[in-house]
């Protein structure tokens, strides 16, 4: 099967199903699994071998979690991505996601042109969160106390990569931040790479914190 393989993961079978309906109806997308519960998800991960994986966070048996966890952990799994999903934008859970492994959170009452936008990116490598989600991270990260801050790290950025790690803080896609920048997606992926072995950062996520650290960019208020 071509395109992006995507396994639901949600104990209500009717959300399921409308989100089902409207992933499938993208050219390049396909539902190829679902499942009820946590050790479902995981069960089904390994026989589908999804792409991205959206994933809740409170199920019976297993939550999603630990369910995350699991996944991100399984060699055989390397490929997959996991998007969590939650009526619930409470710390505990989007710290939770991101030490388990996840690339990204999104809230239910996303709109479906937004669900669609984050299962495409979070296939390309880029992590996503909500908005809202993503000020209370960046608040959380910068207000708590660390010797390793990696604002001096800075002073080893090129003036290009310090203008790539701003517009990643601004929450800009690969796409738009060749765009910005009037140069390939290549040479941006190149920053990208780049970066996170200045800065010593494992994924996007905290390159966003990263920006936010030093200053670059600041929460916006609603």
């Amino acid at each position: 099967m071509s395109g992006i393989r995507v396994l639901l993961a949600d104990d209500q079978a009717l959300l399921r199903h409308s989100l089902a309906m409207i992933i499938n109806n993208e050219s390049d997308l396909a539902v190829v699994g679902e499942a009820g519960d946590g050790a479902h998800a995981v069960a089904r991960a390994r026989t589908t071998r999804p792409d991205v994986i959206l994933m809740d966070v409170r199920m019976p048996h297993l939550d999603g979690i630990e369910a995350t966890r699991r996944i991100c952990t399984d060699p055989a799994l390397s490929t997959a991505r996991v998007l969590v999903l939650s009526m619930f934008e409470l710390d505990e859970y989007v710290y939770d996601a991101l030490r388990a492994g996840a690339s990204g959170f999104l809230l239910k009452d996303a709109r479906p042109e937004e669900l669609i936008e984050a299962i495409r990116r979070t296939h390309l490598g880029e992590s996503l969160f909500a908005p809202s989600i993503l000020i209370r991270l960046v608040a959380h990260y910068v207000a708590a106390p660390r010797p390793d801050r990696p604002t001096s790290a800075l002073r080893r950025l090129t003036g290009r990569e310090v203008e790539v790690l701003t517009l990643i803080g601004g929450g800009l896609s690969n796409d738009e931040i060749a765009t910005a920048l009037a140069i390939s997606v290549k040479t941006v992926k190149t920053h990208i790479t780049h970066l996170m072995a200045k800065l010593a950062v494992r994924d996007r996520a905290q390159l966003v914190i990263a920006a936010f650290d030093a200053g670059l960019v600041r929460p916006r208020t609603r």
